[in-house]
């Protein structure tokens, strides 16, 4: 599936089993990459309300489920450059709501191994955000502990995908295991 808007991340020997309860949510995929689905749901905030109600109510629901992220933003590229072209792009549609607070950029990669460095992407799309905060007037802080917010990005080989969660929805949604 190349237009996913949702990476899940299942636990080992759960493979099966998450995909079955994940098509409840929407359209499901396997990936290349080892213990990684991918979904397409037409409201991912509705589906990972949904996941956590019925996580709530069935505790074994949840137990193949390692990690799973909605994202709102995607895009495709073909190398580093591209890629930090776009992801600018993306994570500026946040400024706004990033002014004078703490924040970090967590980045999921699979695939672009050797092409695209994890640390080296988060370091320049934080130094990105706290330059272009700077510049409005309302800069804001990379913290590790406890931020106000915390960036996503998910890549699947040749396609990225970028949310934004808040202090509170990190802390309502368990799912979202974004450190």
């Amino acid at each position: 599936m190349h237009d996913w808007n949702v990476v899940v991340t299942v636990h080992d020997e759960g493979y099966g089993k998450a995909q079955r309860i994940l098509e409840h949510y929407g359209t499901v995929s396997a990936t290349e990459f080892f213990n990684i689905l991918v979904m397409r749901v037409a409201d991912p905030r509705w589906m990972l309300d949904r996941l956590h109600r019925d996580g709530e109510r069935d505790e074994d629901l949840l137990a193949p489920l390692s990690r799973v992220m909605p994202v709102y933003e995607t895009f495709s590229f073909q190398d580093p450059h591209e890629f930090e072209g776009k992801a600018r792009q993306a994570v500026g549609a946040w400024l706004a709501g990033l002014e004078g607070k703490s924040f970090h950029v967590r980045m999921h990669r699979r695939g672009f191994k050797g092409r695209l460095s994890t640390m080296e992407e988060e370091r320049f799309l934080d130094s990105y955000l706290l330059e272009a905060l700077e510049m409005s007037g309302n800069p804001g802080s990379i913290t590790f502990d406890d931020p106000d917010a915390i960036i996503a990005v998910e890549t699947i080989g040749p396609r990225a995908g970028f949310s934004l969660w808040t202090r509170e929805e990190l802390a309502r949604y368990p799912l979202l295991h974004m450190d």
